[in-house]
């Protein structure tokens, strides 16, 4: 579950709301063992994303670098070059 948690920090554009949320679900997923919570825990489950979310965007926006933003398309590159090493 939780390999789909991307580096976030220092992005050219920055990450948007939607990826520090998708970020925070897969973390709360890990944490609680389930991808989807009963009725009973929804509420809480819920509760936990939108606090983790709140926490992560906190973190991106307070964090500072000296070095130049990163490009999401040769991240991206990279990362399907390794695997396409990893898997061939």
């Amino acid at each position: 579950m939780c390999r789909n948690i991307k580096t976030l920090f220092n992005f050219d554009p920055p990450a948007t709301d939607d990826e520090v949320r998708d970020a925070a679900l897969q973390f709360v997923r890990k944490l609680s063992g389930t991808t989807r919570p009963s009725k009973q825990n929804q509420h809480a489950f819920d509760h936990a994303v939108e606090t983790i979310a709140a926490s992560a965007r906190e973190l991106l926006d307070s964090l500072e670098t000296t070095q130049h933003p990163r490009n999401r398309d040769e991240v991206a590159a990279k990362a399907k070059a390794r695997s396409a090493l990893r898997f061939a």
